[in-house]
């Protein structure tokens, strides 16, 4: 219940200061400037097992899960999202997965497998997006 309480402090709270301070004291590694947008959500029953690294941002309403109840087994792992990574608002990151430094998550993207590191992924399962130069072309 105090997870669920202070989770829910963070999510409201417009401080990313006080959010980070929050957040480590449930056991989440969070690095400097690390930030939880509003409404962002941590693992309420694992966040021990979600670690943000410097600079990451995790975006509005975006939801990090370290545990699966499915039909024969409740599963749980470990969610590293790193260095100047981001993850966009409503994006949904899975058990098991590990954000590299400087990937990008888009926007309502469920990530279900590793993201390498510099990598742009979108969609429902997230996969690699060709990123456009200047002009516009692939």
């Amino acid at each position: 219940m105090v997870n669920y309480v202070v989770i829910l402090v963070c999510r409201i709270s417009p401080s990313l200061r006080l959010k980070r301070v929050l957040l480590r004291r449930l056991g989440m590694t969070v690095g400097p400037g690390a930030v939880w947008a509003l409404e962002s959500t941590p693992d309420v029953f694992w966040p021990e097992l979600v670690t943000v690294e410097a600079h990451a941002i995790v975006g509005y309403d975006a939801t990090v899960l370290c545990h699966e109840f499915l039909q024969d087994e409740y599963r749980t792992g470990e969610v590293h999202i790193g260095k100047k990574a981001m993850v966009g608002a409503g994006a949904v990151v899975l058990p098991g997965v590990e954000i590299g430094a400087g990937a990008q998550v888009a926007a309502n993207s469920l990530v279900a497998d590793d993201v390498p590191p510099e990598t742009t992924v979108a969609g429902v399962p997230a996969t690699p997006v060709e990123a456009e130069d200047a002009t516009g072309a692939a």
